[in-house]
């Protein structure tokens, strides 16, 4: 009697290819990795849109802007933050200032992709006439999501590994790679943060879906919400990585950069989100458009007419302010009493009594007669 087993690795192992060529073209993987988050999060982003009825082609438009903003961003923040390689120690000009435009060798800080991302969704948004705390709201999710798929081209260039481990799934780094720490045993295995922070990632795009989903978060509030999950878990991944970066001390401890940032990012992100969950929900905060902005004025780009501003009815059917301003020019849209829960995410319009117009309306018909 034959028995067979199957061997189980006992650690992540390298990747055997990094790339391929076409011609005189090499297409990196980790390229590959940052086309494929971006993909996604395009795809998601764009499915939430149309389930906020927003203008078809809108996140197209924004993501023209958005997408090549966040990539100069992400670059920048990283030679920033890790300057050696490109200014030399302490700045001393020994660096290769070559290599900063080389962004396939891997380097994008996420904080600077997001803050001039943000740049390029506000001019965007900015010229499709649309809110840009609303396309924040629905964009939150999907960039999570391209954080987690960008994460594996980390793997591919055998970089921004964790400390040594040996734990059943550490990872295996080429002996002869530039990246693996010398004067270590070469069977030395590492902490995979690029997969720590990918399934971190992950856990998070499925928690603001739903609490999306049960909420309905407006004003911007999911987007911070984003950030908080995000740094929660990026300054224990960052502790855990032993690559070179920026060193800052404060108060008396000394971390990387980027653990600073988290921890400052993190506490801001939840200052946002309670401030912004204090103010009362209205029927503005349900439209996609800016103030004074019609849908088709919006999508074509032009000024107000001075007639209609769309707005949310409590069921999701737009208003028409102009039809009813010329009804009663009073008010269009009810913005007195309205109560909100504690996130301040839902809303419930007191009921005004109509008699009161009424009145006026049958006084002005008796003037009218006795004139």
């Amino acid at each position: 009697m034959t028995s067979s087993a199957v061997a189980i690795p006992a650690a992540i192992p390298s990747p055997g290819w990094s790339g391929f060529t076409i011609g005189p073209l090499t297409i990196h993987a980790y390229a590959l990795c940052i086309l494929l988050g971006i993909v996604a999060a395009l795809w998601l982003t764009n499915r939430r849109w149309k389930a906020r009825s927003g203008p078809e082609g809108a996140v197209w438009d924004i993501a023209i802007w958005a997408i090549p903003f966040g990539i100069v961003g992400g670059r920048l923040y990283h030679v920033l933050s890790s300057p050696d390689a490109y200014f030399g120690p302490g700045f001393d000009g020994t660096g290769d200032l070559g290599l900063i435009p080389q962004i396939w060798r891997g380097g994008l800080g996420i904080w600077g992709a997001v803050a001039l991302g943000l740049v390029g969704c506000w001019i965007g948004c900015r010229r499709a006439g649309l809110k840009l705390s609303a396309f924040m709201d629905v964009a939150a999710p999907g960039v999570l999501l391209a954080q987690a798929i960008g994460r594996w081209g980390n793997w591919f260039n055998q970089e921004l590994f964790g400390a040594p481990t040996t734990l059943p799934w550490g990872l295996r780094i080429d002996p002869d790679n530039p990246n693996f720490p010398a004067g270590m045993p070469a069977e030395t295995l590492f902490h995979p943060t690029f997969l720590y922070e990918c399934l971190w990632n992950l856990a998070g795009v499925a928690l603001l879906l739903a609490l999306d989903k049960r909420f309905r978060f407006r004003r911007g509030m999911l987007f911070w919400l984003y950030v908080a999950v995000y740094t929660l878990g990026r300054v224990w991944i960052e502790m855990l990585r032993i690559d070179d970066a920026e060193m800052v001390s404060l108060f008396g401890v000394t971390a990387r950069l980027n653990v600073w940032t988290s921890l400052v990012l993190f506490v801001a992100s939840l200052v946002m989100f309670v401030l912004l969950a204090r103010h009362k929900r209205t029927a503005a905060d349900e439209s996609l458009y800016l103030d004074n902005r019609t849908p088709a004025a919006a999508s074509a780009g032009g000024a107000d007419d001075g007639g209609a501003r769309p707005e949310a009815a409590a069921g999701g059917e737009a208003v028409n302010n102009s039809e009813i301003s010329r009804k009663n020019p009073v008010a269009a849209v009810p913005t007195g009493n309205e109560h909100a829960n504690l996130a301040g995410t839902s809303t419930e319009a007191d009921k005004a009594s109509g008699s009161g117009g009424d009145q006026r309306e049958h006084a002005r018909h008796k003037d009218a007669k006795k004139k």
